[in-house]
């Protein structure tokens, strides 16, 4: 009712939206926190109470929004040096609010790369000063800034935070309450979509005398996915998703650890080919797997077919026969002893980092928002996903090293 009464403060409104995004509860209110965010806007930001907490606030929410404003609004709070006024550290809640908003940087925004320093120095130095429950903030954001954040494990985190927050309590009590009931009740929820997972990894029966070699990394699969989506409507998708990065992780230890050059030359084939006719072309250890992994594709062909996007999973099966033919030909690099030249490397290292076809499976399982025109997209390989694979594709290398 408050967010879209027209009436209530601009800068108590955004407090409001702040909260309950925190506590896990805004994809109840996505129609309504959009309306009110997108008047904040039209409102402009001299509407606001101008402080550093609010002005901050203003920033990140409207910019985690999708809706574009300019970093340059924090010149207000800076000298004639182009350095944040010292006496901004008097401002505690102030100091981590700007800190929070300065994770959506842009690239070039030497703004925000100096508010990430400048807070970061002094809400070190805070963090000795404060009330316990404000220390705790503090270290929760220093350590894990909200844009870095799980939603359900920030959301679990706050729920705990603000109820120990007396003045938080006694204003918003009805809210922490529904936070604490949806809580409970979507965990439910994943608790059954994980039980119906487990029971599908235990019926096939991979990892205990048919595939040795195998990772078994269903249940990481699965939180993995919350970290997508984790919104009830999205179940399916869950569960899908879920099983094909657990058959795509089978896949992988197979093209790396187990399988002979001849035999992985016919799993490509026959992936490439799609049709469970050919399976008798197979090695008897690939012939469940290479079967399962058509059944689960089918499975969710006849579920989005009832929504008439049927389309969605032929893109999602053209992503997987693309890894798997970059699986074969860094299995064909090892073999022979070779070492490609770096565009080549390139060009198939960031297919088999799998992200592409991940997000691209992601989005069978988000009804119409994943229309025709968004797989288009995602196929003509946009500097988005490439960026997002090559990050990837570094991080696992560089751990790789390191271990």
């Amino acid at each position: 009712m408050l967010l879209d009464d027209a009436t209530f403060d601009p800068s108590k409104k955004l407090c409001l939206i702040d909260a309950v995004q925190r506590l896990g509860i805004s994809y109840h209110f996505e129609i309504e926190i959009e309306n009110a965010l997108e008047k904040i806007y039209l409102g402009g930001a001299d509407s606001i109470e101008y402080n550093l907490y609010i002005a901050a606030l203003w920033f990140r929410l409207l910019r985690q929004q999708g809706i574009k404003v300019s970093s340059e609004m924090f010149k207000k709070f800076m000298d004639e040096k182009g350095n944040f006024k010292e006496d901004l550290v008097n401002d505690v809640l102030g100091m981590l609010n700007l800190y929070e908003a300065a994770h959506l940087l842009v690239c070039g925004e030497d703004i925000l790369d100096k508010a990430i320093a400048f807070t970061t120095s002094h809400l070190e130095l805070m963090a000795t000063k404060v009330s316990p429950l404000l220390a705790e903030q503090i270290s929760h954001a220093l350590n894990r800034p909200i844009q870095k954040g799980l939603p359900r494990i920030e959301a679990r985190h706050y729920i705990s935070l603000y109820s120990r927050d007396d003045h938080f309590v006694s204003s918003n009590a009805a809210l922490l309450k529904f936070a604490k009931i949806d809580f409970n009740v979507l965990q439910a929820c994943h608790l059954k979509e994980l039980s119906g997972i487990m029971e599908w990894r235990k019926k096939l029966d991979f990892y205990t005398t048919k595939m040795l070699y195998a990772r078994d990394r269903a249940l990481e699969c699965y939180f993995w996915i919350l970290g997508v989506y984790f919104e009830p409507k999205y179940s399916l998708g869950r569960t899908f998703l879920t099983k094909v990065i657990s058959l795509t992780s089978i896949l992988d230890d197979t093209y790396d650890n187990y399988g002979t050059i001849e035999e992985l030359d016919l799993l490509t084939k026959c992936i490439e080919r799609w049709d469970i006719g050919v399976i008798n072309q197979l090695p008897e250890y690939m012939k469940l797997i290479y079967e399962e992994l058509l059944n689960v594709y089918s499975e969710m062909e006849v579920e989005v077919g009832k929504e008439g996007r049927s389309y969605a999973v032929d893109y999602a099966k053209e992503f997987m026969k693309r890894v798997m033919k970059g699986y074969f030909d860094e299995a064909k690099w090892r073999k022979e002893g070779c070492i490609p030249p770096l565009e080549e490397y390139m060009q198939t290292t960031l297919i088999t980092c799998a992200y592409p076809m991940l997000i691209t499976n992601s989005l069978v399982g988000m009804g119409e928002i994943a229309s025709k025109e968004a797989f288009d997209w995602i196929s003509n390989d946009p500097k988005m996903v490439k960026a997002c694979a090559i990050i990837v594709r570094a991080i696992t290398s560089s751990c790789c090293i390191c271990y």
